[in-house]
């Protein structure tokens, strides 16, 4: 049987600590009311807070803190802060893989675009500069007017402007 820890009263009764911490993660005008104070463990307790952050309805800032034995309310610690959905919140839908969202017409049509693609990329010219197949880069040159094959020469390993 596990025991369910019992809510220190101390660390209970810091919500201004706990809403200081919040402060420094968000707006004090996003904070709301304090709704409750959670017990999670031997003297670790979590504070909620309303969230008046837009696009978040129904989520909840949290403080949790912390104390050693015997310490004030002064020596509390805070352990960590941030933004969790609460029982009313707007979550997105869980992630669904692509090929279970789409029907069985669309990658059909998909497949087929990809196909076609393929199809005129196989079929189509060689873009100028660029060898076609069993072409070599000297029958290329070849093509270029005087100035542009002197150029061209410039940037061969075996020239003497090439640096």
């Amino acid at each position: 049987m596990v025991r369910k820890p019992i809510l220190d009263l101390t660390l209970a009764k810091a919500i201004g600590p706990a809403r200081e911490a919040l402060l420094e993660i968000t707006d004090g005008s996003l904070i709301g009311e304090h709704l409750e104070a959670v017990s999670d463990g031997e003297r670790l307790v979590t504070h909620r807070f309303a969230a008046l952050l837009p696009g978040y309805e129904g989520w909840c800032w949290f403080a949790t803190l912390t104390r050693i034995p015997r310490a004030q309310a002064k020596d509390l610690t805070v352990c960590e802060v941030g933004i969790v959905p609460g029982e009313d919140a707007l979550l997105a839908p869980p992630w669904v893989p692509w090929a279970e969202r789409v029907s069985p017409e669309e990658r059909d049509a998909e497949r087929s675009a990809a196909e076609e693609a393929a199809a005129a990329a196989s079929g189509a010219e060689t873009p100028a500069g660029e060898p076609s197949e069993g072409q070599s880069t000297e029958e290329i040159l070849d093509g270029y007017g005087p100035g542009q094959t002197a150029e061209a020469d410039a940037y061969q390993p075996d020239s003497e402007n090439f640096k």
